[in-house]
């Protein structure tokens, strides 16, 4: 079996920012990122949660999605972004920071298909 490593999985954090409780921009700005990383968007789908509170949804990508929840009270949104392929999520996180313009991002990537054993505690 060959060896098949899809590549990191992007958890991002975004605090202020546009868009949080506008579908269009934040649909738009979620096919930006697929296109940015190469991605073919297969749907996307948003939902605007009672009491204007934020959205929750997802773009299906053929490779892959990104996923979102927004809190406008707290001014907080969060992405999952999961492109395989060598800094293709990279260059989506990227292009939803361009778009939404936060005042502040974090990025945590975590690796999928990584199979390492973790390391032997010594005592």
């Amino acid at each position: 079996m060959e060896d098949f490593t899809p590549g990191p999985h992007l958890l991002i954090d975004h605090r202020g920012g546009a868009g949080l409780t506008d579908t269009t921009r934040l649909e738009d700005a979620m096919r930006a990122a697929a296109n940015a990383a190469g991605a073919e968007v297969l749907s996307v789908t948003l939902h605007v949660l009672p009491d204007d509170a934020g959205m929750t949804g997802a773009a299906l990508l053929t490779e892959g999605h990104i996923a979102v929840r927004t809190w406008v009270e707290q001014g907080y949104s969060s992405f999952d972004v999961f492109i395989p392929g060598d800094g293709r999520g990279k260059m989506a996180a990227d292009s939803l920071a361009r778009t939404l313009l936060p005042d502040w991002t974090q990025i945590k990537a975590y690796p999928r298909n990584d199979f390492t054993p973790p390391p032997v505690a010594m005592s």
